[in-house]
């Protein structure tokens, strides 16, 4: 989750050579765990060190603008406090399973998942199903198990209410909270299915593949039979309820991260090694997006700058280029920058909840959706694109099981997804 941007800093326009920290972040990310493994493995906290650097020391040195750096530290501390806390709480929950799943079941638990995600959001959905998730296909874990995973309940699954990045950025700014739910179940509604049938497909050849002892299921075939740590669950919603805390100043991540800690201290060992929980996760995120969200301010302030030339005056347009950017900005400021660009040209800020409210009353829902649904298809694209995404592979990771490399698109069969989900959208 991004913070809310409480004071918005002048507007100012990076040098062009700024933006290659952010490139050289994402090429780093991209291509050393495979050309360089051990050492990514060893250093990679120290390359997004350094590359952070070069952004702080140009903003404060100069441009002379710290306060614009302030405003991004605070984003990050925000990000990490719901992601963190989140994933120790749902590492204090147990969920068993017994029996093996098959696709059907498989495209049945992604799909009640991604309905759960619009109850806890897309972060609590993520963290707390990835586990049995993994369970559940044991023996028989791929790539496409981790890149659907991520489409929708990292993604899509959250996509009618705003409890998470991105859309959580548009209620705070004034749009109502079910704005969404009204406007955009359509084309979630049919993107998820899209999603679902297509996993499918896709899984069912992958089980008529694997060895027929991996296949068979056991006697009893009952998947949820064990649910341990349910105290965890009242400390899940003092997260999620403090998700809406504005003020004072960082009592949000206060709460978030006491939470955690109480429930760190109060599960017991047993439940945290049956889930095989350990802090080098959340670890990884940490550091990672340090880097990232370093390396992105002179990226996003240099589209703001340029807002006017990117001529967007159709909700195609804005679907386009605000998923395309999602997938590699982070979805939530990307939401957010594009946003301010469309009530900035009706001479409105998304400071004020009037003027969004006077937006979406003046013929400015089109558009929104556009943007609301471009972000958060397009985030599961990449592992950067948002929050979840990377906390899901690092723990797919950590139990040494597959993931996709930086791009979590299977061939163009995603692609192919998104151009139906945008003709039926009528763009």
């Amino acid at each position: 989750m991004r913070a809310i941007i409480l004071t918005a800093a002048p507007l100012i326009e990076p040098h062009p050579l700024m933006l290659s920290p952010f490139v050289a972040m994402l090429l780093c990310i991209a291509l050393l765990p495979f050309i360089l493994k051990r050492h990514w493995e060893q250093h990679y906290h120290m390359v997004a060190i350094v590359l952070a650097i070069i952004p702080i020391a140009y903003y404060v040195l100069f441009l002379r603008r710290p306060q614009r750096l302030f405003q991004e530290g605070r984003d990050y501390i925000s990000f990490i406090a719901l992601l963190g806390s989140l994933f120790v709480v749902t590492g204090g929950i147990h969920i068993g399973v017994r029996g093996k799943t098959n696709p059907l079941k498989n495209s049945v638990f992604l799909l009640c998942g991604g309905l759960l995600a619009n109850v806890i959001g897309n972060t609590g959905a993520s963290v707390l199903l990835i586990r049995p998730w993994i369970r559940l296909n044991r023996g028989r874990y791929r790539g496409l198990h981790t890149a659907f995973f991520i489409f929708i309940m990292g993604n899509v699954g959250g996509g009618v209410t705003p409890l998470g990045p991105p859309l959580l950025l548009g209620y705070l700014k004034g749009v109502a909270f079910w704005w969404v739910a009204l406007q955009c179940w359509k084309p979630r509604l049919i993107t998820i299915i899209s999603l679902v049938a297509i996993f499918y497909a896709l899984d069912s050849m992958s089980f008529r593949r694997a060895p027929v002892q991996i296949c068979q299921e056991d006697t009893d075939t009952a998947e949820f039979v064990r649910f341990k740590g349910q105290r965890n669950l009242w400390f899940l919603a003092i997260i999620l309820t403090a998700v809406f805390v504005r003020h004072p100043p960082f009592v949000r991540e206060i709460l978030m991260l006491t939470a955690a800690a109480a429930s760190y201290r109060l599960t017991p060992k047993s439940i945290h090694q049956a889930n095989r929980f350990s802090f080098h996760p959340i670890q990884e995120v940490a550091w990672l997006f340090l880097g990232i969200f370093a390396t992105m301010v002179p990226v996003l302030d240099y589209l703001q700058f340029h807002a006017d030339h990117f001529a967007l005056n159709t909700p195609a347009q804005y679907f386009c280029i605000t998923g395309g950017l999602s997938s590699v900005l982070d979805n939530a400021p990307t939401y957010l920058t594009f946003f301010s660009i469309a009530l900035g040209r009706q001479q409105l800020s998304s400071e004020n909840p009037i003027d969004t409210a006077h937006f979406l009353e003046t013929g400015g829902s089109a558009t929104l959706v556009a943007i609301s649904m471009g972000a958060v298809i397009f985030g599961s694209l990449t592992y950067i694109g948002n929050g979840p995404n990377f906390l899901v592979k690092s723990t797919v990771q950590e139990a040494r099981l597959h993931a996709p490399g930086f791009s979590a698109v299977y061939s163009n069969i995603r692609c192919r997804c998104f151009c139906r989900f945008s003709c039926s959208f009528g763009f």
